[in-house]
């Protein structure tokens, strides 16, 4: 019988082939040996010291592959499994550069010959449930902000990510490193999470995005009902410690969440003992007071803000100004730090207004009413003494790259399909997506080219993973075939020679 209307059908092969569907993705492999993640894995991780089967770093970066092939849940595991070819090429390099000894070792964790290159969907499930912590679930208190405070697995992959970034930057050294602290909300439908201010249930983890490197520093997983700026100066100092040595200076940016003057005043005052001053811009509350010291600015203060297209200048009909403004929070210390205040204005067409429509409806932004006219407005504090415009353009370019991250966690990668009710287990989820969207950074900037660092994993995949190839075993070696008119065949094998010439962080 046919199985479908065109002449042609589908049949499973009777033996193994050597086929894949994922030739670019050993690549990735390469990067790792280089970076030294798997080390990185055992050392921190210590989940299966000792144990038998699977170890950390198998377990850890076969999540990882799966999320740079595309999957995003566990059972995925299965297609990454029933992929021959890589599959091949997995166990292989597995072995790759070990010692006899060490080998043996890890033949010895299995009870019977070890078949499988990748685990089982139960055995992940197994894995993640380590990372959960139920006497942390016993302190939550209804109707109040929690955060677990993370056990010691879970911890290292704080550590596990600072390697990696240290690693980044010591091919590419910078000595400022630029924070763009955002969280974001991932929705869910599990029995155990929690409202966000949104109105549906959500997590909310906090990030730390590094705009040099393009790569998440640092990232905090939390319930949905946490506020963003919850504890957002402890977060940032537990990033700062994330930072590699050659970093000399920091600055911050930040949405209105980070306005807490608590934060403001450790960055002002020089309170970190390694970067002392730190320089911020970050959104301020537009409150009734900050609208009034707006409306005293004089019309001859506000300047236009301009965009830059095809080499010319542009109006946005936007207009900036300083604002005179000191916030009753901080207006009682005369030892307080001082800070310059910002604001931004566009007028609002009344005349776009739909017929019928209440002319108080609330907005979804700030407004205010000056001279007859409306304006949507937005304010920002800063202790930089840059330009005013070119100060909002470079607060405002947060808005970018850090928050185009989040939509690549949540669709491209891993990071939006949560797999347990238990918080530590999607921790551990959500951080193992962490170290699979960095890795993927590294290998865009340092391998397959600046041309494309602005490219998101849906061209990735296309070009550069999902290419369709042939595993050749001959003598001890492998060879992975493409096909001969394949594009691709050039990006992989210079990508390669570049990760070749990459040179490891020294330890100790």
């Amino acid at each position: 019988m046919a199985q479908g209307i065109l002449p042609f059908k589908y049949e499973t092969e009777k033996n193994t082939t050597g086929m894949t569907a994922l030739a670019g993705l050993p690549v990735y492999l390469d990067l790792a040996q280089v970076i030294g993640l798997s080390k990185s894995i055992e050392k921190h991780l210590q989940v299966r010291k000792g144990g038998q089967g699977w170890t950390d770093s198998q377990i850890v970066l076969s999540i990882v592959l799966l999320n740079l092939a595309g999957g995003d849940c566990i059972d995925d595991i299965k297609i990454l499994e029933a992929d021959d070819g890589f599959c091949e090429v997995l166990k292989k390099a597995e072995m790759h550069g070990l010692k006899r000894k060490v080998r043996r070792a890890l033949l010895r964790r299995w009870r019977k010959e070890k078949t499988r290159a990748v685990l089982s969907a139960s055995s992940i499930f197994r894995y993640l449930a380590r990372f959960h912590d139920i006497e942390q679930e016993k302190l939550r208190q209804p109707g109040k902000a929690f955060i677990p405070t993370p056990n010691e697995h879970l911890q290292g992959f704080v550590e596990i990510n600072k390697e990696l970034a240290a690693f980044s930057n010591s091919q590419d050294s910078e000595s400022t490193a630029t924070l763009d602290m955002d969280a974001t909300l991932v929705s869910t439908n599990k029995i155990d999470a929690l409202f966000s201010y949104k109105g549906y249930k959500a997590y909310q983890p906090l990030n730390t995005w590094c705009f040099e490197h393009g790569i998440i520093l640092h990232t905090e997983f939390r319930d949905g009902n946490v506020p963003a700026g919850f504890e957002q100066l402890r977060v940032f100092k537990d990033a700062l410690g994330c930072l590699p040595k050659e970093v000399k200076q920091v600055r911050l940016r930040s949405d209105t969440a980070g306005y807490q003057h608590n934060l403001l005043r450790y960055c002002a005052k020089g309170e970190s003992s390694r970067f002392g001053v730190i320089e911020f811009a970050i959104g301020c509350d537009v409150t009734q007071e900050f609208k009034k010291a707006v409306a005293q600015v004089e019309e001859s203060e506000w300047k236009p803000i301009y965009k830059t297209a095809y080499g010319r200048k542009y109006k946005t009909g936007v207009e900036w100004a300083e604002v005179c403004y000191v916030p009753n929070a901080i207006g009682h210390s005369k030892k307080g730090p001082e800070y310059r205040y910002l604001a931004k204005r566009e007028v609002l067409d009344r005349q776009q207004e739909l017929p019928g429509l209440d002319p108080q409806i609330e907005l979804p932004f700030p407004t205010i009413d000056i001279e007859n006219r409306r304006y949507k407005v937005f304010g920002m504090v800063t202790n930089m003494d840059w330009e005013g415009e070119e100060l909002i353009h470079w607060l405002h370019e947060r808005c970018g790259k850090s928050e185009e991250a989040h939509a690549v966690m949540k669709d491209d990668l891993a990071g939006g399909k949560l797999p347990s009710d238990d918080f530590g287990e999607n921790a551990a989820w959500w951080w193992i997506m962490i170290l699979a969207l960095n890795l993927n950074a590294i290998m865009k900037k340092l391998a397959i080219g600046v041309s494309w660092i602005s490219k998101r994993m849906k061209a990735i995949r296309f070009s550069f993973i999902n290419l369709p190839g042939r595993v050749v075993k001959r003598s001890r070696s492998l060879i992975i075939r493409l096909t001969k008119t394949n594009p691709s065949m050039e990006l992989l094998i210079n990508a390669r020679k570049k990760i070749a010439m990459l040179q490891p962080v020294p330890t100790g």
